[in-house]
């Protein structure tokens, strides 16, 4: 494909996008359509997709609208390209730019861009509140694309041993300051699923801070351990990873977890799915931890849709689940257990204010460790609080 087709099929993909369809979902179906597109055509223009939903608010005010033509004209302009590169340059490329489009006043949009930060205005206040020294940095650098991340798993390997191992197969790593088990790829992403060290079960895609969040999970060989809102169970394997238990998973939706025993074996490790309401009922285990369901504002790098999908309604809605699964979980916490309660937010309503209400509420819990992590440490926005149970 041409570079002006690939605008193109951009443009179609952020029309269905700011319809409402999941930009991945959005991608996956352009892919099956147009099969002529080959992997390069399909990561070129999925880079062009996300980077625009980045920086959604910048394109708008360059593209004068919200459209995906006004929105990929704003990207192009905001990039330093000529727009008549791509508009009506070939018989794939989007047609040319009309009388009212070329009316471009570069000085009114650089005084409205200056008021921009590609961040939703009335949750600014919040990210203000929440990191009052960092808030302008931390919107910056969520325009940027996150890194990419393997977790080490030293049950089976060392971090020097698996850098070397991934650049003879052509995937380039440096460790990360973040967690022991970290390493940040550098070149050769797209080879990592095929590679030696991934199907033995010796590295993992993981975000940095998150293996640094379960780095902070207490848990002695032996105990017992439940990841209550396990997902794709990438938490209680990273503890798995470190440390030999006896390992839980369970999840609301259950399907969440399909990919988890396939993963499990491959990295070594037994991890049992429950069910709450039946196997752990009369049963108390030594740590509990709730990576609970959040604004994700932390990973919104990797999911830009997220940032401009919140409302003042969803949010409130997900600090209200967050209280009720924080109540239930605490239940199943033995005496001197510990609970730990993480999300991949920035907010503090979702985290410190969480955890100050959860104490207030259950004075048989005090904290044991908080920590914050920010976009600018590297990896995703985390929090995560231990609290143990007198």
């Amino acid at each position: 494909m041409t570079p002006a087709a690939r605008i193109n099929a951009a443009i179609e993909l952020m029309d269905r996008i700011q319809s409402g369809e999941l930009a991945d979902r959005a991608l996956a179906n352009w892919g099956r359509r147009n099969r002529y597109a080959g992997a390069k055509d399909r990561a070129a223009i999925g880079d062009i997709v996300y980077d625009v939903l980045r920086k959604k608010q910048g394109c708008a005010t360059y593209g004068q609208g919200q459209s995906g033509r006004a929105l990929l004209l704003g990207h192009l302009r905001a990039s330093g390209e000529n727009p008549d590169n791509y508009f009506g340059k070939d018989r794939y490329a989007p047609s040319e730019l009309t009388e009212t489009e070329r009316r471009f006043q570069h000085e009114m949009v650089s005084e409205a861009l200056a008021a921009s930060r590609d961040f939703p205005d009335w949750l600014w206040p919040d990210l203000v509140r929440s990191h009052p020294a960092e808030a302008s940095e931390i919107a910056r650098c969520l325009l940027h694309r996150a890194p990419v991340f393997l977790r080490v798993n030293l049950m089976k390997s060392t971090r020097d041993d698996v850098i070397k191992s991934l650049a003879d197969d052509g995937i380039k790593c440096r460790p990360h300051a973040l967690s022991p088990s970290a390493i940040q790829v550098d070149q050769g992403a797209r080879l990592i699923r095929n590679c030696g060290a991934f199907q033995k079960g010796e590295v993992e895609l993981q975000d940095a801070a998150s293996q640094a969040v379960a780095d902070m999970v207490p848990l002695q060989s032996t105990q017992t351990f439940l990841d209550f809102c396990a997902g794709g169970g990438g938490k209680v394997l990273a503890v798995a990873g470190r440390v030999s238990g006896v390992f839980f998973a369970h999840d609301v939706d259950p399907q969440r977890m399909k990919d988890l025993p396939k993963r499990a074996s491959r990295a070594g490790v037994q991890v049992r799915q429950v069910s709450v309401d039946t196997h752990t009922k009369n049963q108390v285990f030594d740590t509990v931890l709730v990576d609970a369901p959040c604004s994700g504002s932390g990973a919104w790098r990797r999911d830009p849709q997220g940032k401009w999908a919140l409302t003042p309604e969803k949010l409130a809605n997900v600090v209200g689940a967050q209280r009720h699964i924080l109540k239930k979980a605490a239940s199943l916490v033995r005496q001197n257990g510990y609970l730990v309660y993480a999300t991949c937010s920035l907010l503090d309503v979702e985290n410190q204010q969480q955890t100050k209400s959860f104490l207030k509420d259950n004075t048989d819990f005090c904290l044991n460790a908080e920590r914050h992590f920010i976009p600018l440490m590297g990896g995703d926005g985390f929090y995560c609080a231990v609290l143990r149970r007198k």
